[in-house]
This record gives C-alpha cells, sequence and structure tokens, in this order.
C-alpha cells in the first residue's frame, strides 16, 4: 500500500518533499527514505533525490487508469466487456485469468497489470515484465469445438494487435507467425494462448498479450533474449498505456467474437498482408529437426505453408519454431 501511495504522488514527475511524503506515509523521513530505495529496487524506476527540493520520478509515470481505459472503449468492446480488472503485481496476469476461469469467469473477463514478477511467453520462455512500462494483460473468451476450433486464433489476435498499434501511431507493424508481433526486424509484442476446459467442446481460452511501451532505462531488459523494440521508439516519442490498452481492447474483444464465429478465414487476407517474412528463406525449427525452405504465408486455417526442395510443406502450431533464415 506504501508503494502504491508513493507512485501515485511521484508519478507527475514533479519533487516532492521529505516531509510531504512522510506526512502521506505516516512516517518519518528516515523511513521514507528506505520506502523509496525498497521502491527503486522492485519498480527499477529513475528515482532522483536533490537536497533541498526532494525526490522526483524522472519523467514520471503513468499508471493505468481503469475509469480512462473504461471511457475509450469503443461501443463494440464495450458491450463484449464484462469484467475489466486491474492489478498493481501479479506472477502472471495469464495464470490469473486461468485460475478465474476455472473459479467461474467467463467470456469477456479481462485483467491487466502494472507489474509481472512470472510473465511467461511461448514455449516457457520469461516475458520481462518491469514496473507500469509496458501493456501485460489477459482476457477469457469461450468456444464450442475445443483445441480444434482454435486453430489460427494467435494469428487473429495478432491482426487485433497490429490495428490497436497503428491506431496509436505505430506504422509498418509486422506479423510473424505464429504469434509475433514486430517493428523494423524486432519484436515488439508477443501473444500467448492457453486453454482450459473441454478438448473437444466447450472450452475457454486464456489469450495474453503484452506489449513493449517504454522499456528505456529498466535493466531487467538486459536479459531479453532476442532483439527488441518499444512503441515509444517506434512512434519516436511519449506513448499513453491507457490509450493503448483501450484501443486494444477495442480492437480484440470484438476479433475474439469475430473468429468465434467464422474462424480465421476472416482474417486471413488481413494477416497475409502484415506478414513479415512472406517469400523469404527461413528455417522451421521442430524438436531436434529443421526444416529450410521459403514461407509462402498460410492457408485459411492459420497453419504455416513453406516451399522447400521436396515441395510445399503444412506446418500448424504447438512446438514449431519459424525463424529467419542466415
Amino acid at each position: 500500500m506504501a508503494f502504491k501511495q508513493l507512485l501515485k504522488t511521484l508519478a507527475d514527475g514533479q519533487f516532492h518533499s521529505g516531509e510531504e511524503l512522510g506526512s502521506l506515509l505516516g512516517v518519518s523521513r528516515t523511513a521514507v527514505w528506505k520506502q523509496l530505495q525498497k521502491l527503486q529496487e522492485v519498480t527499477e524506476l529513475p528515482l532522483e533525490s536533490v537536497k533541498g527540493r526532494g525526490y522526483r520520478l524522472i519523467g514520471g509515470i503513468e499508471l493505468l487508469d481503469l475509469d480512462a481505459v473504461r471511457h475509450s472503449l469503443s461501443l463494440a468492446a464495450a458491450s463484449l466487456l464484462s469484467v475489466l480488472n486491474f492489478l498493481d503485481e501479479i506472477d502472471s496476469t495469464n495464470r490469473f485469468a486461468l485460475s478465474e476461469a476455472q473459479n467461474g469467469a467467463g467470456r469477456g473477463y479481462v485483467v491487466a497489470a502494472e507489474q509481472q514478477s512470472a510473465g511467461r511467453g511461448r514455449r516457457g520462455r520469461t516475458w520481462v515484465s518491469p514496473y507500469a512500462r509496458n501493456i501485460y494483460c489477459s482476457a477469457i473468451w469461450e468456444f464450442d469445438g475445443g483445441a480444434a476450433a482454435l486453430e489460427g486464433l494467435s494469428l487473429a489476435v495478432g491482426v487485433a494487435v497490429a490495428r490497436a498499434l497503428a491506431s496509436v501511431g505505430v506504422k509498418d507493424v509486422g506479423l510473424k507467425w505464429p504469434n509475433d508481433v514486430v517493428w523494423a526486424g524486432r519484436k515488439l509484442a508477443g501473444i500467448l494462448l492457453e486453454m482450459t476446459g473441454d478438448a473437444a467442446g466447450r472450452c475457454q481460452v486464456i489469450v495474453g498479450i503484452g506489449i513493449n511501451v517504454s522499456m528505456a532505462g529498466a535493466a531487467s531488459a538486459t536479459s531479453i533474449d532476442q532483439p527488441w523494440v518499444d512503441v515509444q521508439t517506434a512512434v519516436g516519442g511519449t506513448a499513453s498505456r491507457n490509450q493503448l490498452l483501450a484501443s486494444l481492447l477495442s480492437e480484440l474483444l470484438p476479433a475474439l467474437a469475430e473468429f468465434e464465429q467464422f474462424g480465421f478465414s476472416r482474417f486471413h487476407e488481413v494477416w497475409s498482408g502484415l506478414d513479415c517474412l512472406a517469400a523469404k528463406d527461413v528455417a522451421v525449427h521442430l524438436g531436434e529437426s529443421i526444416v529450410m525452405g521459403t514461407a509462402a504465408g498460410v492457408n485459411q486455417t492459420g497453419a504455416l505453408m513453406v516451399d522447400t526442395p521436396m515441395g510445399r510443406q503444412i506446418f500448424h502450431g504447438g512446438e514449431v519454431s519459424l525463424r529467419l533464415r542466415n
């Protein structure tokens, strides 16, 4: 609670005296300094102390604002949203949403967090999730037909993410099969789908989305094991996380409803136009084996097509990894 109070006060980027902060928390100036040290350690936010002026967060921060996001949703998204839940820190929004789904939460439930302590990407990768810098959110949707009805869903979600990014000024977004959103060859956002329920019947899918918004100066960013970029770099200026989250949900929820009714075929043409590896030499990794060829886009169900010396091969999701061939 003390951290949250401090962050709300320091979010404006202005100097605040030790006396002011101590009065806010009901503690001494010495205790304030200890709290600020812990705050900086936990959040990685750039804290500055100037004698005679006090403390400030350099550049300020934009905390998630439930009302701001709700008021900026499209009418279509607002009608499909059942619950919008904001958390301060959580291990993983996908894990939290999965637990909520198993406890009765249903279609249109959305959770977002300021920070994840154990954010996850596809194939068990860690998703670096520093405090109040990015978008970490998960949505629950329900489908009939089990896993078979979900082919191409990650691609449809990618289209929604690309549209949301375009709406806030990110130009030339690309999509990489099956779940990466890239800009200038670097990863900008990722998608993680997890299913619960009947694998052959009615099921619930957790749609997790992480978008890098403002990673500059985050020490944990050095641990990312692939080229990455953030929205602020892509737009060449500041970006509002609340505006981006509202745009994301305004695209995502209607896209999930459309996919539920029509499947991937309604997204095929748009996804193909954003395919950043189309006609390029690629390597498809399947466990210990590698298939070399030329990427030929995806079919109407979202399966990857690769032209090889042995003819065209089709690859579905799972433990398949697609990489540009050097």
